[in-house]
């Protein structure tokens, strides 16, 4: 069992608090730049743009996260329809993934047309660097000590403070029934980690099936992402209690996962489809044939 249990305040500035969640955040918007870049390189693309363009999408996602987190935590947790000033000033609590994806696509496709550059082949080079972003900022939720599962006995359960309990886990003193010293299932790692599996997984796919003509086209570990991601976040949400925004009991991150899985997986089918039936492709994003997908040369093994 693991005892530790971070503080969210790295350090203080006077009045001013950094929070580890913060340096997650920044930490994983850095991994995402290097990876984007050497994946840009490799593929022969600009790179010149790569730290304005990521500065936007970061904004973006900032911007669509919280807000998503204040749909799902409107009434329960922070209560924000009751202290509306929450949903603005710090500290904050958490950030929703799936409405930063939303604002960060929208801001991906305004960047593709902005620099007039192919949105299928970045999508194939920014889905893994934006995964390796998710693989470090979970950690920000461990030191919030959110984002875990029910009470295990597994040796690698993570203790967490009574004041950081969901409503279905209460420590006896707050009217719960949960014993102060329990240990939960780490979701947090587990997403961690699947989503580090799902980098190595892309990287490996384009290496393979799309830089060496392939199989795949471009776009298709773009679209992968969703699909990649929604599964594994709708897996885990089987685990997750007292959190969830639901619909008809159902928690939306479920919805959204298992919707964004199932439309991707049909892009992936209807492109390649066009593509046989169209085998040379118009000017623009639209992917060109497997054989003639991607034009520059494998990397050297």
């Amino acid at each position: 069992m693991i005892d530790f249990t971070p503080n969210p305040i790295a350090f203080s500035i006077g009045s001013l608090e950094i929070r580890w969640y913060g340096i997650a955040y920044v930490v994983a918007i850095v991994a995402g730049a290097w990876l984007a870049t050497r994946e840009a390189r490799r593929r022969g693309e600009r790179t010149d743009m790569i730290v304005d363009a990521l500065i936007v999408i970061a904004v973006a996602a900032l911007i669509g996260g919280r807000a998503y987190h204040v749909i799902d935590q409107w009434s329960t947790g922070p209560d924000y329809k009751d202290h509306l000033l929450q949903i603005f000033l710090p500290p904050y609590s958490g950030l929703g993934i799936y409405g930063g994806l939303f604002t960060g696509l929208l801001a991906t496709i305004w960047l593709a047309r902005h620099y007039k550059v192919s949105f299928w082949r970045w999508a194939d080079i920014m889905a893994p660097a934006i995964l390796l972003a998710q693989v470090l900022g979970r950690w920000g939720n461990f030191a919030n000590q959110e984002l875990y599962g029910p009470p295990t006995n597994l040796p690698w359960g993570i203790a967490i403070e009574c004041q950081y309990r969901v409503s279905p886990y209460l420590c006896p003193a707050q009217g719960g029934t949960t014993p102060a010293d329990a240990h939960f299932i780490p979701l947090f790692f587990y997403e961690s980690m699947l989503s580090l599996l799902g980098v190595v997984v892309m990287l490996w796919l384009w290496n393979h099936f799309t830089a060496r003509g392939r199989l795949l086209i471009a776009g298709d570990v773009g679209l992968l992402y969703f699909v990649w991601y929604g599964l594994e976040r709708s897996l885990l949400e089987l685990l997750r209690s007292g959190w969830d925004w639901t619909v008809f009991g159902i928690p939306m991150a479920q919805i959204v996962g298992l919707g964004a899985a199932a439309a991707a997986f049909l892009a992936i089918l209807i492109r390649h489809w066009y593509v046989r039936r169209h085998p040379v492709a118009p000017a623009g994003d639209e992917p060109a044939p497997a054989s003639q997908a991607e034009s520059e040369p494998a990397p050297a093994a």
